[in-house]
């Protein structure tokens, strides 16, 4: 079987890559990372109008591509190179993942074509204050009124919670975990944005006061759904992980050429040698692991919550450890806030915590396969 990239794969990436190099260089994300919102509009539009980056997974009859995982991992590995700055991850892979695999056509016409369009920007508020990424960590409840539902309680950490127009949650009935959604501006729903390490990333805390939602697909239907989507979640970050990581790679290769020391490059010391040596193992071993779990994810095959969870722990680790090497290898000009090896290392260690750390995985993991 031939896990190699297709000549139109190869050929989305290099375009995507071309269009972040120009739209998201290291001065706009700066730029970007400073401000409440957190991303540019102009940009988000570009990626919806010229490439159709938001509708690239989303079915062909709600207005999207139709295009497989494989693809998508493909423009996550970039995005994570480039420390894009855009509600992506939070539209497309968390709110819309969860959409297409609920099952309610009535949620997916409603809300699926505005996000493949660019136009709704969607956030899944899932996690609570007790940090918890599995099924009993879900503890908010909703009630119903007779003529629809209710949701009171806080939810946590919520990527692009602040600024979404549209919010999935998860939330506790009489049948147990299920899913519902409301708008931006629902009654009784307070967003208040998070001082995260990572500023690349937003995230939001989410009041809801008797709030009324509509209920997405079966009553107690929420975690079948919802366990799928983080599996899918997982992969999708792997991918983001490898983009990075690979980054941190580059940046510190060329250093180690240019750099100077005792009358010649650093990389010709045995040292720097080992650091760049023992990286490009890690990345590469990476790359394996997210592009398999890629495939597993655009099959849906019985592998794929196994595979999830073995390439975040893989990935996780790799990229902290390459973003820690990198700083380590720029010596003094690493540490400081001008250079840009900081903001990969905050993305990497936020990215490493976020949907359980490694050791969650790794004992995820074996539950799944039955150790």
């Amino acid at each position: 079987m031939n896990f190699a990239f297709s000549e139109e794969q190869e050929e989305l990436r290099r375009f995507v890559r071309q269009f972040l190099e120009d739209k998201s260089p290291e001065s706009a994300v700066r730029e970007q990372m400073d401000t409440e919102k957190g991303y540019d509009d102009a940009v988000w539009n570009q990626m919806a109008e010229q490439l159709g980056l938001q509708g690239l997974i989303i079915p062909e009859e709600y207005g999207g591509s139709g295009f497989s995982y494989v693809e998508l991992i493909v423009v996550l590995e970039e995005m994570g190179r480039a420390l894009l700055c855009a509600p992506f991850f939070s539209s497309v892979v968390l709110a819309g993942n969860a959409l297409i695999h609920s099952g309610d056509e009535e949620a997916k016409a409603a809300l699926l074509p505005g996000i493949a369009a660019g136009e709704t920007v969607a956030a899944l508020a899932f996690t609570e204050e007790n940090g918890r990424w599995d099924e009993s960590g879900i503890t908010v409840e909703a009630s119903s009124d007779g003529d629809g539902w209710r949701i009171s309680g806080t939810k946590m950490f919520v990527i692009d919670g602040h600024t979404a127009d549209v919010v999935l949650v998860a939330a506790r009935t009489a049948g147990g975990v299920s899913l519902f959604w409301c708008s931006s501006d629902a009654e009784g729903l307070t967003r208040t944005a998070l001082s995260t390490m990572d500023q690349t990333r937003k995230q939001a805390r989410l009041d809801f006061d008797n709030t009324p939602v509509t209920l997405i697909g079966a009553e107690g239907g929420g975690w079948a759904v919802l366990e799928r989507v983080l599996d899918l979640a997982a992969v999708a970050l792997a991918a983001e992980q490898v983009g990075g990581a690979q980054m941190c790679l580059d940046m510190s290769v060329q250093y180690a050429k240019d750099r100077v020391q005792f009358g010649r490059p650093i990389g010709s010391f045995q040292a720097i040698k080992h650091k760049c040596a023992d990286m490009l193992l890690e990345v590469e071993s990476a790359k394996s692991a997210a592009y398999y779990a890629g495939w597993c994810a655009s099959e849906l095959n019985d592998e794929l919550p196994s595979v999830a969870s073995l390439a975040k722990a893989y990935c996780s680790e790799a990229y902290f450890h390459a973003s820690a090497e990198n700083i380590q290898i720029h010596g003094g000009i690493g540490f400081t806030w001008e250079h840009p090896a900081h903001l990969y290392f905050k993305r990497a260690k936020s990215s490493e915590l976020l949907f359980g750390d490694p050791t969650y995985h790794r004992e995820l993991l074996a539950q799944r396969i039955g150790i």
